[in-house]
């Protein structure tokens, strides 16, 4: 699954565009690369997302097309 549709579907980023920005910012990488929207996110990844001066670092459990709400939370975990 593209990275900028994982950050939209686990809710990370609440918008697929703002996660594609985010992603062609640099504010995105993965196991310490800045990677583009278009990268292949798989299980075990470590997504790490600049918002402003905060830094969120996330671990991929599960790789899904679609969730529910409450599901969205258990996709990754946070590190």
């Amino acid at each position: 699954m593209r990275l900028d549709k994982y950050l939209k579907v686990s809710r990370i980023i609440k918008r697929r565009t703002i996660a594609n920005e985010a992603c062609d910012a640099g504010r995105v990488s993965v196991n310490g690369r800045v990677v583009k929207a278009s990268y292949d996110v798989s299980v075990g990844d470590v997504i790490e997302v600049t918002f402003g001066n905060r830094t969120m670092k996330a671990e991929v459990l599960s790789v899904a097309e679609t969730v529910k709400k409450e599901a969205a939370a258990d996709m990754y975990k946070e590190l």
